[in-house]
């Protein structure tokens, strides 16, 4: 079963179109340089870009199927090019985000998705986004590579933007939330952080950069939230209250300056240290709360090498497993994980059953899924 799949989400714009796991084509139009001058995502802008750029991202992910078809495919059905039915000949479903996500971008996809649905005569299915990060472990090329099984249960990190959890998953689309963030998440920290620092937005992968220019090491020491808690949630908000705060101390502003640049590198790397012994901390406490010790990962900030070694090093040491997104299908969001959840979600025929009732749904849990 071949399905396209739609995702905007927050700020990246995708298309892809799957079969079972495998990524038969995937596009991705990224907002950053619209939103960087703003120093974060702006609504509006994200609606706007989505708008203009929906129709063509979908075009260019059907034009790179058709590609890579065979030649004897190619001239039976056309270059990719041809507006109409033709084209649309072996696509069986259509998937989309229907949340969690910013509300007016979750809609450019939606609407599309339901014009397209109607359009062609499709099935359609909605996806959780993080859903898509979940199964992001699992994609597979068009050749069907990385090969890896399924052996439920995992325990699944997602760590992004907008989200930190751990979730149990127990077999296919079935979760249990065990632990969530319940303010800011660890993406959306490091970003915040950044931005104190005058490091710009997206600020991850700078602070990351910066970071490792001095080996990761903690020469600060900034709070480690709720380790003392019972639970698994997560909450970065008072790390980044403690961070502006020792900024204003040190400096008498929060505006960079010539003192906090000399130790620019130390605070980043002591600030990035603390939010992932948080997030080490907490998944270690959750394997050893259920004896689970293989773990999926995903979501955008997992692009941190160093906190992928830390996480190999946790799993080493209870004798487990850990399964990464490749970063093709890791950097910000995408459409091709959305697909590989709509094929599970096709198997057991959970298709949108009135597409005119279809609409967004911006706190979407896991733990209200089915």
């Amino acid at each position: 079963m071949k399905i396209l799949a739609i995702d905007t989400s927050c700020d990246e714009t995708s298309a892809a179109i799957t079969e079972g796991r495998k990524v038969l084509s995937n596009v991705i139009y990224s907002q950053v340089l619209i939103h960087k001058k703003w120093g974060g995502v702006v609504p509006s802008l994200a609606k706007r870009a989505h708008e203009e750029r929906i129709d063509f991202i979908i075009a260019e992910a059907l034009k790179k199927y058709r590609r890579d078809r065979t030649p004897e495919v190619k001239e039976e059905q056309g270059d990719g090019r041809t507006s109409g039915v033709k084209k649309w000949r072996e696509i069986d479903c259509i998937a989309v985000t229907q949340g969690p996500g910013l509300a007016i971008a979750l809609e450019v996809g939606i609407i599309k998705a339901k014009e397209l649905a109607k359009k062609y005569n499709k099935k359609l299915i909605a996806v959780n986004h993080m859903e898509g990060h979940i199964y992001s472990s699992f994609v597979q090329n068009s050749h069907g590579n990385p090969k890896r099984d399924f052996e439920f249960p995992y325990l699944a990190l997602l760590i992004s933007g907008g989200h930190t959890e751990i979730v149990l998953f127990n077999d296919h689309l079935k979760y249990e939330i065990l632990g969530a963030t319940i303010d800011d998440a660890a993406g959306e920290a490091l970003d915040k952080a950044a931005k104190m620092l005058g490091l710009g937005y997206p600020g991850g992968a700078v602070i990351e950069r910066l970071a490792d220019e001095v080996g990761n090491k903690d020469f600060y020491h900034f709070p480690r939230p709720m380790l003392k808690s019972n639970n698994l949630n997560f909450s970065f908000s008072g790390l980044k209250t403690s961070f502006y705060y020792f900024l204003k101390r040190s400096v008498k502003s929060p505006i960079v300056t010539s003192e906090v640049t000399e130790h620019i590198r130390e605070l980043t790397s002591s600030f990035q240290e603390a939010v992932f012994d948080t997030l080490i901390f907490k998944t270690e406490k959750a394997m050893k709360k259920t004896g689970i010790s293989r773990l999926v990962i995903g979501g955008g900030v997992i692009a941190n090498l160093y906190l992928r070694r830390k996480l190999k090093k946790l799993v080493k040491k209870h004798n487990g497993s850990v399964l990464f997104p490749s970063y093709k299908y890791l950097t910000g969001d995408n459409a091709a994980m959305i697909g590989v959840v709509a094929h599970y979600k096709a198997e057991k025929r959970l298709f949108v059953k009135n597409i005119d009732e279809l609409d967004r749904v911006p706190r979407w849990s896991l733990d209200k899924l089915y």
